[in-house]
């Protein structure tokens, strides 16, 4: 017996060994991938190891956590901070007096974290901090946990951080908690004292007030203790969720009917979980070799819809391989969960009692923002746009290929919605930090649906097939970092060969609009003479799109002079001619047509696609 004690434990130690080994791999190609980038950027890195024990009867767990930080930066550092979000379930929290004050309160937050009960907030409570065996001191300031060193970490230089906490999961009311609208017991999400970032513009350690996240990037190695009635998803590798050869560990039972549930995850920066007595667990190995994993709960009113939401998964997993990158992880799974749609490292937690359509638009907006903010880590708090707008851009643009609608503009009700705002006064910059919006409805429109118009509209500005290649290589320049939008600019800009500056600035930066109007019309002999005006502030290039009395059609365009280039000119099956380039300073411009053509309508970028505030002054129409 004591050998196969010893066998079976020197298997699990070869087994470890192996996954530890794969994590550092991956995450030095990474380190090495930054160092040759041929700038100065750097960014932190993190190894967490934690184990935790799960009382499910009265939802409360303990915790302990070693944590190895990596100081990257040029700064040493003398503070340290930690985000404990389980802490804005209480009532006074933030969170709560933000719901209460706001003119439109999140109808899952309203007043309900004031009426919580001792039982049903959540917390996290330290209970004892070290750093590199030694005692040190920390303040909880609502959910933020302060701590200062008693030895600064160097530039390069490493330090271990070990704690041990106290935990209740508070009821679902925004994201994480137990007993959600559906009845999934367990959405685990930010659930753990995660270190803050630190990056070039210092450390990060915004309160949590429901909005979103921003943290380093690192390996996790989880292990989660809990009632083996429970089937446990999330995060990372375990020997359920990978088909095929599959070397990591099996679940374990423990002691007390418990079963462990071990979790290894490389190279991401959060950790997700939850857990459900009456999970279903489906899965499909998609084209590109991933695992698709399916957790939901275990229903005949929903089965068939989450069994034919397989399927279309894989076909959107697809498209964003082939449109953005290749999804670099084993395995990704849509779990049941949560209080809507949430993305997290390798999975998204969902609510499934929802129509066909719904759940496979959800799923797609989610699985995209692997790409846009997981793989592309933005700040969310400071630039919530570029991962909600990207997002919702390029899943809107695999749903009309997927579901084969092939509508010309996929994003048109985001341009309605950008519109609304935009002339109902109460717009606010896309710089506006995500939790201080003055409502809700301006941070959903300005996030979602301005963050969409963008790109899309950025494809008018450079051409789409210059769209689609910046896509594709901002991919490849700051997949696995913390891109900000000059990043991502700057790549549009190498791509197109047009300057864009402008183009982010007065778009983000500003609330100014783009409003044309075609000022007038002078039909002569031979000729006729369109004189165009900028009414609003924000300066764009111009599609001219004339129709002739004989059904033939022509475009001219016009580019905007500070753009110091046009895009491309190879557009099929219709006449485009370049015309001399307008300067954003005059405000009108005009346009002699002397082709010999009678006109029949002129109109200005008769695409839609172009966010024009005021298109009833874009169309001449001839008497």
């Amino acid at each position: 017996m004591k050998k196969i004690l010893s066998l079976l434990l020197l298997s699990v130690i070869i087994i470890s060994c192996a996954q530890i080994k794969e994590v550092h791999t991956l995450s030095e190609k990474n380190k090495k991938t930054d160092m040759n980038f041929g700038s100065p950027y750097w960014q932190q890195h993190v190894d967490y190891t934690m184990d935790i024990d799960v009382d499910a009867n009265n939802y409360q767990y303990k915790g302990k956590q070693k944590l190895v930080y990596t100081n990257n930066s040029p700064d040493e550092l003398n503070k340290v901070f930690y985000h404990l979000y389980f802490n804005a379930f209480q009532p006074g929290s933030e969170m709560d007096v933000r719901s209460l004050t706001i003119e439109d309160p999140d109808r899952r937050v309203g007043d309900r974290i004031s009426k919580l009960t001792p039982s049903e907030i959540g917390y996290i409570v330290p209970r004892k901090l070290t750093q590199d065996g030694k005692k040190i001191e920390y303040e909880v300031v609502g959910t933020v946990l302060e701590v200062t060193l008693k030895e600064p970490i160097q530039p390069g230089a490493k330090s271990t951080f070990k704690m041990s906490w106290d935990a209740q999961i508070p009821l679902q009311i925004r994201r994480s908690g137990r007993d959600n609208a559906e009845g999934v017991r367990f959405s685990m999400t930010q659930w753990y004292p995660k270190i803050a970032e630190y990056d070039f513009q210092g450390w990060h350690a915004d309160p949590y007030i429901g909005r979103e996240f921003h943290s380093p990037w690192g390996n996790f190695n989880v292990t989660i203790n809990i009632d083996k009635k429970y089937t446990v998803a999330g995060t990372g590798y375990n020997k359920t969720n990978i088909m095929g050869d599959n070397p990591y560990r099996p679940v374990m039972f423990a002691r007390r009917g418990k079963k462990s549930w071990n979790f290894i995850a490389p190279n991401v920066h959060d950790f997700t979980w939850a857990a459900d007595t009456d999970y279903a667990h489906q899965q499909l190995l998609a084209d590109d070799g991933t695992t698709l994993n399916f957790y939901f709960k275990n229903n005949p009113d929903i089965l068939e819809n989450w069994t034919n939401l397989q399927p279309k998964t894989a076909e959107i997993l697809t498209y964003f391989n082939e449109n953005i990158g290749a999804y670099p992880y084993k395995q990704y799974s849509v779990i049941q969960g949560g209080d809507g749609g949430m993305e997290y490292a390798m999975c998204t937690l969902i609510t499934g009692n929802r129509k066909f359509g719904s759940l496979v638009g959800v799923t797609a907006h989610e699985l995209a923002h692997t790409w846009f903010q997981f793989l592309m880590a933005t700040n969310e708090g400071k630039h919530e746009w570029m991962d909600e707008g990207f997002t919702s851009y390029i899943s809107s643009e695999a749903i009309n290929q997927v579901n084969q609608e092939y509508a010309p503009n996929p994003h048109a009700g985001s341009y309605r919605g950008y519109v609304f705002l935009a002339n109902s006064g109460k717009e606010e910059p896309q710089t506006t930090h995500a939790d201080r919006y003055a409502s809700n409805r301006a941070y959903g429109i300005t996030a979602y649906s301005k963050g969409a118009v963008f790109l899309a509209q950025l494809g008018y500005v450079i051409g789409k097939e210059n769209l689609n290649k910046t896509l594709k290589q901002y991919f490849t320049d700051w997949s696995f970092k913390h891109p900000t939008p000059n990043d991502f600019i700057r790549v549009a800009e190498k791509t197109s060969g047009i300057e864009l500056d402008w183009y982010l600035m007065d778009w983000t930066q500003t609330t100014k609009t783009i409003d044309y109007g075609i000022k007038s019309t002078l039909v002569g002999e031979k000729s006729t003479t369109v004189t165009l005006e900028r009414i609003g502030a924000m300066g764009m290039p111009i599609d001219l799109d004339v129709t002739y009395k004989d059904g033939t059609k022509e475009q001219f365009y016009i580019p905007l002079q500070m753009m110091r280039g046009e895009k491309p000119m190879n557009f099929k099956g219709l006449k485009r001619t370049l015309v001399k380039d307008w300067a954003w300073a005059y405000p009108t411009y005009s346009l002699e047509i002397d082709n010999g053509k009678e006109i029949l309508a002129i109109e200005i970028d008769g695409s839609q696609t172009m966010a024009d505030v005021n298109r009833e002054n874009n169309v001449f129409k001839a008497q």
